[in-house]
């Protein structure tokens, strides 16, 4: 598995993307705070949402209570697509910032993209996110803290990273606790493996707090701990 491509997004993605802002005057704007919830597992909701500003993790959690992260969405993503395959959801879509979300209803969705024939494609759209999704809960049972921790690092660097593209600096302050609560561990824990990241040159941190990562060297580190 090759870490530096695991969340590309793929021609598709980006027209239906650019599909959903066109569908801008069937949508309805809202804010979604911090913390709060765009929709929340177990809830009736057939609505197709489309991210403008800020970041929204969607989540699953365990009887426990334990948090499972299936995937980020940064501005310009759409999410909650999955209602598409009827009921109740199984899964929270949970603003990490305040954000700025349009939802359209499926019944629109699909009859649009229906009429610009793009059905087949929103069927593959829709394997390879249940794909990731059975990938995120496989790897909290089967991979441990410090993996899960590189492989959501390398994700931000993609999605949010800024400057050199060897080198980007994430530019959102992401704190500790919330590194924890996507990894399913410790504040503690989150911290002692940034550390020693950090002390294998695989991270950095800028002087007013914002990480670098070194995609390449870290990707290769992980991919040895799977060897």
């Amino acid at each position: 598995m090759n870490l530096l491509d695991v969340t590309a997004p793929t021609g598709f993605d980006i027209r239906l993307r650019d599909f959903v802002r066109a569908q801008s005057p069937h949508t309805t704007a809202c804010v979604v705070r911090r913390n709060q919830s765009a929709y929340s597992s177990g809830g009736q909701d057939r609505n197709v949402y489309f991210l403008e500003s800020g970041q929204i993790k969607t989540v699953m959690f365990s009887r426990s209570g334990k948090e499972c992260l299936l995937r980020l969405h940064t501005p310009g993503e759409i999410f909650g697509e999955l209602c598409s395959l009827g009921g109740i959801r199984e899964e929270s879509a949970i603003a990490m910032r305040d954000s700025v979300v349009h939802r359209m209803s499926y019944e629109h969705f699909l009859s649009s993209i229906t009429a610009a024939g793009m059905v087949d494609d929103f069927i593959s759209h829709l394997t390879r996110r249940l794909a990731e999704q059975q990938q995120s809960i496989t790897h909290l049972v089967t991979v441990d803290s410090e993996q899960r921790l590189g492989e959501i690092l390398l994700d931000l660097a993609r999605k949010l990273g800024r400057g050199n593209g060897r080198r980007p600096h994430i530019a959102e302050r992401i704190t500790h606790e919330e590194l924890a609560g996507m990894v399913g561990t410790t504040r503690s824990r989150v911290g002692h493996f940034l550390k020693g990241f950090r002390d294998r040159g695989l991270i950095d941190v800028t002087p007013d707090s914002h990480l670098i990562i070194d995609r390449r060297r870290l990707a290769a580190y992980l991919e040895s701990r799977c060897a």
